[in-house]
């Protein structure tokens, strides 16, 4: 047959013959290359997306952790002690505390400023380069939380020359007068070489454009784009940066999806995958660079290599026509091969995407522990009031104890030695259910008790409740009822929740704030109902009161009942904000155990 078709064509048919198969072979490579390198570049751009939020979730619970610092030591007796009345004493001890608190939570510095700005103790006091004495009332951080309660401000150090964020935080007496502002230096040392051994260049960018912290020492005070005359004159403010500071990156991240920039990064010029993900710090938005190069090229290649066998199939599937039973075995291997082929590459990208819902049920956690700490951060101060009510009191009957024994009086001391010990019981729930509620937990439900989540909550935001005035209504609930859930991860909800109501209230200023608790149970459901006679919620708002990033709150993230809805679904349950004629009733629905 292939005579014949031979002696049937001439030369000159045979040529076109092959330079058609040519010229489609070539068109199908490109148009192939041109389809798998758009494919592999999106596939890229969404693991940079993801890989972005986990460098941002990271950088979030860093910050968090050293937030929670000024706050709690603007309320600290000692460091109150130390503005109002300085004396030798009080310096010592204010230092070796803050000293003590640098080293366990890994800041950079601590220090307390007087009202006028001066050092009066410093986490570095036994340093050369001690912080105590010198004057930083220039410091912008210093002049903001002066004039607004706290402020932020990444800058260079004066002393130290590093780079750092300082967390500011003012303290003031009983009559809202200014002691003193309290600052926390957080250094990212560890973070940047974190980012830097992974292989992705990373850096943090503010609202001007300026990268504050980045993997690339060189970019550091660069601009991602060119800055107005004012504009520069404004960031130098206050800062100490070198000649070559605010100078624009040396590439430019484009604005289209994927957003793909050309860069010399560490290296010839090659193409780099650009994403972004938020921070909690406003205005800062975290870029990460992935490489483009093989990853892209080796799709490329792939599917030009696919499509140039699947020409010559064709081309073989002509030539069939000349030699049919020859080919008929090559083609039944080759689709063989291209089956097994195909399962193979579903067989792995299955175990990618299992990994990958690994990994966002891993990162859920660690959003869900972040909270817990910052809510944590938000209620130590009510905590540590609570605790130093009944360790003044135990000094009191300690004292009167002593007493009694001097006097030969023994039923008095032992009267007055089990009323301390009344109070240790206390001071000892109170830091056993502190405890409890950090510890990070496995989230696996088990049967619990609403009351004693309810009765948690409660102790961790007592301090908290009785500074805000807000009247506690617990309505008797079924007895013995639990339902299936993880005891402080509910607990963590129902903090959240009060938190909430307790800072509406505060804000509407209620003549008589109150909060109404109650837990009822209907069929295999059981119901956490926390209403309080605040302000509400706007119907604008309710509409979105569970999107992420969604708030009402002037420093909120927009995250906290996002996180509570994901906790309660977790547990086969559900958060809902139900209608109400006054105040916001949250009702958190869950299994009967």
């Amino acid at each position: 047959m292939a005579d014949a078709l031979r002696l049937r064509l001439p030369p000159r048919g045979w040529l076109a013959l092959a330079f058609g198969w040519l010229a489609l072979g070539v068109l199908a490579v490109i148009l192939a290359g041109e389809t798998a390198r758009h494919d592999a570049q999106a596939e890229l751009a969404r693991q940079a997306e993801a890989s972005a939020a986990l460098h941002a979730a990271v950088l979030r619970s860093d910050l968090e952790k050293h937030r929670s610092l000024p706050v709690v030591l603007a309320q600290d007796p000692e460091v109150a002690s130390l503005l109002l009345t300085p004396s030798p004493a009080d310096v010592e001890l204010v230092n070796r505390k803050l000293e003590a608190l640098a080293g366990q939570t890994r800041a950079a510095a601590i220090y307390v400023l007087d009202a006028k700005g001066v050092a009066r103790a410093a986490s570095n006091w036994r340093l050369p380069t001690s912080f105590v004495g010198s004057d930083y009332s220039f410091r912008p951080y210093f002049t903001g939380a002066v004039s607004s309660g706290d402020a932020e401000l990444f800058a260079l150090g004066t002393v130290s020359g590093r780079p750092g964020l300082y967390l500011s935080r003012r303290v003031v007496d009983g009559a809202g007068r200014v002691q003193g502002v309290v600052v926390v230096k957080v250094e990212f040392d560890a973070l940047e070489a974190d980012w830097r051994a992974s292989g992705e260049p990373a850096y943090v960018a503010d609202d001007r454009g300026v990268v504050l912290v980045t993997s690339v020492t060189d970019w550091r005070f660069r601009t991602t784009a060119p800055l107005s005359p004012d504009q520069r004159q404004a960031i130098l403010a206050g800062q100490t940066l070198g000649a070559g500071a605010l100078a624009p990156l040396p590439f430019t991240a484009t604005e289209g999806e994927p957003r793909v920039l050309t860069a010399a990064i560490n290296g010839p010029e090659s193409a780099w995958m650009s994403a972004r993900a938020p921070t909690t710090v406003t205005g800062w938005t975290l870029h990460l660079l992935t490489p483009v190069g093989g990853t892209v090229r080796a799709a490329v290649l792939s599917a030009q290599a696919v499509a140039g066998l699947l020409v010559t199939l064709l081309a073989i599937g002509v030539a069939v026509l000349i030699r049919r039973r020859q080919l008929a075995a090559a083609r039944e291997a080759a689709e063989e091969q291209a089956r097994a082929e195909l399962e193979r590459r579903i067989e792995e990208r299955t175990s990618e995407l299992r990994r990958a819902e690994a990994g966002r049920e891993a990162l859920r956690d660690e959003l869900v522990q972040a909270n817990k700490l910052a809510t944590l951060g938000q209620i130590a101060a009510g905590v540590a009031h609570e605790i130093n009510q009944p360790v003044g009191a135990i000094r009191t009957y300690a004292e009167t104890a002593a007493a009694y024994v001097e006097r030969d009086d023994p039923a008095g001391a032992k009267r007055t030695l089990t009323r301390i010990g009344d109070l240790t019981a206390r001071i000892g729930a109170i830091t056993d259910e502190l405890r409890a509620f950090s510890r990070k937990t496995t989230a696996q439900p088990t049967p619990v008790s609403p009351d004693a989540a309810i009765d948690g909550a409660l102790l961790l935001l007592s301090g908290r409740l009785r500074a805000s005035r807000v009247e506690i209504v617990r309505a008797p609930g079924p007895e013995g009822v639990e339902v299936i859930a993880d005891r402080f991860r509910l607990e963590q909800v129902i903090v959240n929740l009060v938190q909430n109501a307790v800072e509406a209230l505060d804000e509407a200023a209620a003549a008589s704030p109150r909060l109404d608790m109650k837990v009822t149970a209907r069929g295999k459901a059981v119901q956490i109902v926390i209403a309080d006679n605040g302000p509400g919620v706007a119907p604008e708002v309710a509409a979105s009161l569970f999107t992420p990033f969604v708030t009402t709150k002037a420093t909120g993230l927009g995250l906290g009942l996002v996180i509570c809805r994901d906790i309660v679904a977790g547990f086969g349950g559900e958060l809902d904000l139900k209608p109400a004629k006054s105040g916001a009733t949250f009702v958190i629905t869950l299994r009967k155990a």
